[in-house]
C-alpha cells in the first residue's frame, strides 16, 4: 500500500498515515447547516475531503467516510436558528427547508463529481446519541445544567485550546454564540439549550424540552459511526475553532482519550481576493457558472490548481485558464479512445504514474498532480493511447470527467463577455426578455452562442 503523509492541524506538521486498522481509513467531515443554497466556498471544503478520499483509495486503502448533515442546533451570534429563521421567511415547516436545501447541496456535490458518502447522518435523527454524551459529560464533571441548559465547562478540560493555539481569555469572543448570561464563563459552550416557547424544533430530556447545541451534533455523530477512535477529521479552516476545538472537549472529555488521531483543514476560497461570503453578497452557486460561461467540472479544475491549505482566488481569467486547462487533458485523452488496452507498467508510462503518485502521496499535492498531467498530455514518447490509459488512470482522483468528449473551441471568452453573460442572466431572471435577447444577440456578433437550459445559460464559444 502507498504510503501517505497528511498535515495534522492539531500537531501543525506533516505526518505520515498510520490507520488504526491496517489498510483501511476512518474520516468524517462537518456537511453542510441545509438553511441556504451551498455556494462554491462552502464546496471547495467538500472537494479537499473527496480528493482525500479518491487519493486514500486510490493508494489501496479501504475507506468508510462519514459526512454530517447538520438540520438543527446551528445557531447565529444572536441566538437565533438560521433553519427555523429559514423556514418563517419561506412559509415551509423547518423539516421542509432542510430536506429542501440538502437536495440542493447534493445535486451541487454531484454536479462536481464528489463522491457520496459512505453514511450521511442528520442531527435530527441523532437526538438520543447527544443525550447520552451529554449526560456523560454532567457525570464526569465536565458540564453543568442551569434551568434547562447544559453548557461545557471549559475550566475543567485543561488541554481546552490545543487544535486552534488560542488562550483562554483570548477565546472569550470566539464563540458564535455567546449571548448567554447563565453561564459560569463566557468561554463555556452550549451541549443542550432550553426551547423557548413556541419553537418547532425541540424534544424531551432530562433537563425538559429542547434542542442539541452544535457542537455535540458532530461529537455524537462521529463516535456512532466510526467509534471512539477513528483516523482523519476534516472541515473548512473556519470550523477549526470554535467548533472543532469544542469536539475535542467533547469527545476527549467523555472517553477519556483522543478520539481523532488527524485533524485537516482546508482553506477559503475567496472573491477577487475578497472572503466568499452571504455577509458581503459575492458567492456563487455551482449551478451560477454556466450563465458566466463555465461548466461545473471547470471549477473543480481551479480547485486542483491550488493546494487545499492555501487559499485559492476565483476570477474570471482564472477560470477561463481551468477550462482551457481541463480542454486540453480531455483531448488527449479523446485522441487514444479505442486503440487498445495499455500496461501502465511499461515505460515511459510508469515513469510519469510515479511522479503522480508521488505528488498525492505528499499531502494532497495536487497543483504538482495536475503538472505531470499535463506532462502525460505533452509527452510525444507516449503513444496516444498510452497518453489516454494514464490520464484516466490519474483520473480516479482528479475526478475530471477526462474521457468526456472536449466540446468546446480552445480559446478565452472575448474581453467583456463574461460581463455581458451575467447581465443577461440577470435578465432573464427578471423576466426582462427584451434586454436578454438583445445581449444574445450582442454576445453572438462576438463568437457565442448562448442556449437556455433549466440549470442556466450555456455558452459555445465558435472557432
Amino acid at each position: 500500500m502507498q504510503p501517505i503523509r497528511l498535515y495534522n492541524s492539531l500537531t501543525r506538521r506533516v505526518e505520515p498515515l498510520e490507520p488504526i486498522a491496517p489498510g483501511r481509513v476512518t474520516i468524517y467531515t462537518c456537511g453542510s447547516t441545509v438553511y441556504r443554497y451551498a455556494h462554491i466556498g462552502n464546496l471547495r471544503t467538500y472537494l479537499f475531503g473527496d480528493l482525500l478520499r479518491r487519493t486514500l483509495q486510490y493508494a489501496g486503502y479501504e475507506i468508510l467516510y462519514v459526512k454530517n448533515i447538520t438540520d438543527v442546533g446551528h445557531m447565529r451570534e444572536t441566538g437565533e436558528d438560521p433553519i427555523l429563521l429559514a423556514a418563517e421567511v419561506e412559509g415551509k415547516s423547518p423539516y421542509e427547508i432542510a430536506e429542501f436545501y440538502t437536495d440542493a447541496w447534493l445535486e451541487d456535490e454531484r454536479l462536481l463529481n464528489i463522491t457520496p458518502a459512505d453514511v450521511m447522518p442528520k442531527a435530527t435523527d441523532h437526538i438520543a446519541e447527544m443525550l447520552s454524551l451529554t449526560s456523560a459529560l454532567l457525570e464526569k464533571g465536565l458540564a453543568y445544567e442551569v434551568d434547562g441548559n447544559v453548557y461545557f465547562d471549559v475550566s475543567a478540560f485543561p488541554a481546552y485550546g490545543q487544535l486552534s493555539g488560542q488562550r483562554i481569555d483570548e477565546m472569550r469572543a470566539g464563540h458564535r454564540v455567546d449571548i448567554e448570561t447563565d453561564k459560569h464563563d463566557p468561554e463555556d459552550f452550549a451541549l443542550w439549550k432550553r426551547a423557548e416557547p413556541g419553537r418547532l424544533m425541540k424534544w424531551p430530556s432530562p433537563w425538559g424540552e429542547g434542542f442539541p447545541g452544535w457542537h455535540i451534533e458532530c461529537s455524537a455523530m462521529s463516535m456512532k459511526y466510526l467509534g471512539e477512535r477513528f483516523d482523519i477529521h476534516t472541515g473548512g479552516i473556519d470550523l477549526k475553532f470554535p467548533h472543532h476545538e469544542d469536539e475535542i472537549a467533547q469527545s476527549e472529555g467523555a472517553t477519556g482519550h483522543h478520539v481523532v488521531n488527524l485533524w485537516m483543514h482546508g482553506e477559503f476560497l475567496t472573491l477577487d481576493d475578497a472572503k466568499m461570503a452571504r455577509s458581503v453578497g459575492n458567492v456563487i452557486r455551482v449551478t451560477d457558472l454556466p450563465s458566466k460561461g463555465f461548466q461545473p467540472l471547470d471549477f473543480r479544475y481551479l480547485a486542483l490548481t491550488a493546494h487545499y491549505r492555501s487559499k485559492l482566488d476565483f476570477t474570471y481569467d482564472a477560470m477561463q485558464a481551468a477550462a482551457s486547462g481541463l480542454r486540453r487533458l480531455r483531448r488527449a485523452a479523446a485522441e487514444g479512445a479505442d486503440d487498445g488496452l495499455v500496461d501502465l507498467a511499461e515505460e515511459p508510462a510508469a515513469a510519469h504514474r510515479a511522479r503522480f503518485v508521488e505528488a498525492i502521496s505528499d499531502d494532497l499535492a495536487m497543483p504538482t498532480a495536475i503538472a505531470v498531467a499535463h506532462g502525460v498530455a505533452s509527452d510525444d514518447a507516449l503513444s496516444p493511447a498510452q497518453r489516454r490509459a494514464v490520464l484516466l488512470d490519474f483520473d480516479r482522483v482528479l475526478g475530471l470527467d477526462l474521457d468526456a468528449p472536449p466540446t468546446d473551441p480552445e480559446m478565452q471568452l472575448p474581453e467583456g463577455a463574461a460581463a455581458l453573460l451575467e447581465r443577461r442572466a440577470e435578465a432573464r431572471a427578471a423576466r426582462d426578455f427584451a434586454t436578454s435577447d438583445a445581449l444574445r444577440d450582442e454576445l453572438a456578433a462576438m463568437g457565442i452562442d448562448v442556449r437556455d437550459t433549466p440549470e442556466g445559460q450555456v455558452t459555445t464559444l465558435r472557432p
